[in-house]
């Protein structure tokens, strides 16, 4: 992301190329795992371009945070794990942007909030809604009542990422640790970890039992792949899988 005149935020048009982007990536195949990074130093995304929100009416603001909504959705639902590196500020749809992915790598200085209660608003991009399954309901609804700021390691504690990292020199402590998580991810059987996140995905908006038969069928998808061959082949013969996404 690299909006720095605007510190990031999201306006019309910085969402539209995200949206742009996001179908781009949907159907690369070559894709495995996505790192949402920021290249203006010190801000990851600083929310909604609340200038731009001013000059709207309010039937143009409800449109715009429906779409915002949509494309927190869109980015969910990319079938390959996504990774935020939060290297500076994430503040309201900038956190719920992070919130949106898969896995979030904090700097530990790096700040983080819903703050939309100190504008007068409430989280309307999927934030009271994601928040809760990373902290639980009190502490998301502590966080969202008091529009609180807190830093990378606070943030891992309460499980809201899942690594902190101190910042170097560079700024980009949090994306050189999103980058080698992503590795870690890159050599494992690729159609085996998105039938692993929908399942997840999916199984946790219903019950257990439902969610267990959702898992059975992820599962019976991957039994006849070639990679789930080559992976038996591989622990046999004694030597590293060459997985192919097939």
């Amino acid at each position: 992301m690299n909006r720095p005149h605007a510190r990031n935020s999201l306006g019309k048009v910085f969402v539209n190329e995200l949206f742009r982007v996001l179908e781009q990536l949907r159907f690369d195949e070559q894709v495995r795992v996505v790192v949402f990074k920021s290249e203006v130093k010190g801000v990851f995304c600083a929310g909604a371009d609340l200038k731009e929100r001013a000059k709207m009416d309010d039937a143009e603001v409800g449109e715009f945070v429906r779409r915002l909504r949509n494309l927190m959705d869109e980015i969910a639902a990319l079938p390959v794990p996504t990774i935020a590196a939060i290297d500076g500020y994430a503040l309201g749809g900038g956190l719920e942007l992070a919130l949106a992915c898969d896995l979030r790598v904090a700097a530990s200085s790096a700040k983080m909030g819903l703050i939309e209660t100190t504008r007068g608003l409430l989280p309307g991009a999927g934030g009271t809604q994601r928040l809760p399954r990373c902290v639980g309901i009190g502490l998301a609804k502590e966080l969202i009542f008091t529009g609180r700021q807190i830093d990378g390691q606070q943030a891992a504690s309460m499980g809201l990422v899942n690594h902190s990292v101190p910042q170097n020199s560079e700024g980009d402590a949090a994306y050189q640790r999103a980058t080698a998580l992503a590795k870690e991810i890159l050599p494992q059987a690729p159609f085996a970890v998105k039938l692993g996140k929908l399942a997840i995905n999916k199984g946790m908006e219903v019950d257990i039992a439902s969610g267990m038969a959702i898992e059975g069928m992820c599962y019976a998808q991957n039994i006849p792949t070639k990679d789930r061959q080559e992976g038996m082949a591989a622990f046999r013969e004694k030597r590293p899988p060459r997985f192919i996404g097939k």
